[in-house]
């Protein structure tokens, strides 16, 4: 599978990086971002692209995708309604057209957030944009489009929030996280789940369209154990020969 991955330096995008990397689903990984992941492998290719408005200019870039995981988003916190609509709904929506223009055949997931209003007409400001901005990923010609709804997400694998208070209270979390995955198992998950779960719904479909946390924890899940069987798969293959 070639993914198209966004937000890669971000602590939900660099874990699904990390996810994308150690699967066997995934030949290769182009990332769109404004600065450098500094991360080196063989899959990896990265494309430094400064102006988000517009990605006609680098459309070509997206021919012969498989899947989209789009995992570029900002707090709404202290935010005017334009300008979190501009970072959020504007910059989405010109990354999926030029890339539909070019391969239809894509399948887009875009990460959002539990509490998106899909009606685009409520009282909270971000979650009306994020349900604009699902509402219309969902109309256009994708072979298909997800919404991961995730709620709260424990960081994994050395993966790190960018804002220090944010990262204070994961670190305080992290030993209390398996009881939150048993109290609420409905609002709770990790980046690797996520990125797990990505790769699942872009390889393989998923009967919903919008996916709360319930849902990638359990594709994360079938996800493990579709890669298991192919490693060994692989592994039983090379000590054939």
């Amino acid at each position: 599978m070639r993914v198209v991955l966004f937000g890669a330096t971000g602590m939900v995008g660099s874990g699904v990086l990390l996810e994308c990397l150690d699967s066997p689903r995934v030949d290769s990984v182009l990332v769109i971002g404004r600065s450098g992941t500094g991360v080196r492998h063989a899959k990896i290719r990265e494309i430094l692209h400064t102006n988000f408005a517009e990605f006609d200019s680098i459309r070509d870039e997206f021919a012969g995708a498989d899947a989209c995981l789009f995992c570029l988003g900002v707090s709404s916190a202290s935010m005017n309604e334009a300008d979190y609509r501009r970072l959020t709904y504007d910059i989405t929506l010109a990354a999926a057209n030029a890339m539909v223009s070019v391969s239809p055949q894509l399948t887009f997931i875009y990460v959002s957030g539990e509490g998106t209003d899909s009606t685009a007409q409520g009282r909270s400001m971000w979650a009306r944009v994020k349900g604009k901005t699902e509402n219309d990923l969902l109309a256009l010609p994708f072979k298909a489009a997800y919404m991961f709804r995730p709620g709260y997400i424990q960081p994994l694998r050395g993966v790190r929030s960018k804002t220090s208070f944010y990262q204070l209270f994961y670190d305080v979390i992290v030993p209390l996280y398996p009881l939150l995955r048993r109290i609420i198992p409905k609002h709770v998950t990790t980046t690797v789940n996520i990125g797990r779960a990505m790769i699942e719904v872009g390889a393989e479909g998923y009967p919903r369209r919008v996916l709360g946390s319930s849902d990638i924890n359990f594709l994360a899940d079938i996800a493990t154990d579709r890669e298991s069987v192919l490693t060994t798969a692989a592994s039983s293959a090379g000590e054939s020969r």
